[in-house]
């Protein structure tokens, strides 16, 4: 599996599809994404068995939520801390870890291979 994490809107779709020559019909079959929000609500075994179940998946991509300030509302820091750790546990099962920032992808775990 192939993890894919970066800030919104910083192309980790589009870097992602042309990394591996995918048409969009044959991403959108293979891939999931926002997965950041799977995780809200979900705490320990939960958010285990949900990085077991999109680990399936050839490519995962979720959305940092961790940057910034932090929420005053503890329903947001909540949210916050879910995605964060279903990353972690995304990022462990993963063969490659891909961070993208401004279209450019940086492999920060595995190779990342067509």
């Amino acid at each position: 599996m192939i993890f894919v994490t970066g800030p919104f809107f910083a192309g980790k779709k589009n870097f992602i599809q042309n990394e591996l020559g995918m048409s969009d019909a044959e991403f959108q079959s293979c891939a999931v994404w926002d997965v950041q929000e799977l995780a809200y609500g979900k705490t320990g075994e939960e958010l285990e068995r949900l990085a077991e179940e999109l680990s399936r998946k050839t490519v995962v991509i979720a959305t940092e939520t961790g940057g910034g300030v932090v929420p005053v509302d503890e329903t947001e820091r909540k949210k916050r801390e879910a995605a964060g750790r279903l990353s972690i546990l995304l990022a462990k099962k993963a063969d490659t870890v891909v961070r993208v920032i401004c279209g450019i992808g940086k492999v920060i775990k595995g190779e990342l291979r067509k």
